[in-house]
């Protein structure tokens, strides 16, 4: 079996003094946020949008005389949401700046110490 050659980079081959032009030439560029600005993420529920959702520490377990004990079973790692009722693994994420996220705390009413 013969080792492949390394291949020359697209941005080299199309004469471009750097990835990072090269990527912004191309529309592939990662948006980078300020690093001085600190940002917040918080978990929100796909079905209702409610933020009371928390994952799921150990397996719930029913009586031997429940029908639907498969489909109300959790599961350890999956995300569950307290409103709806919601289980899954695709919670959605946002992520917010300092100043949205002492809103959303003022909003849930904990205190900011």
């Amino acid at each position: 079996m013969a080792k492949s050659k390394l291949a020359t980079p697209d941005w080299i081959r199309e004469g471009f003094d750097s990835k990072a032009d090269w990527e912004k030439a191309h529309g592939t560029a990662k948006k980078k946020k300020k690093t001085d600005e600190k940002t917040f993420r918080v978990k929100k529920c796909p079905k209702c949008e409610s933020y009371n959702v928390n994952v799921v520490l150990s397996e719930k377990e029913g009586s031997d005389d429940d029908e639907d004990l498969e489909s109300s079973k959790k599961v350890v790692g999956e995300w569950e949401c307290k409103k709806c009722g919601w289980t899954g693994k695709d919670v959605e994420e946002e992520e917010l700046t300092e100043d949205e996220f002492m809103k959303y705390l003022d909003e849930k009413g904990e205190s900011v110490a």
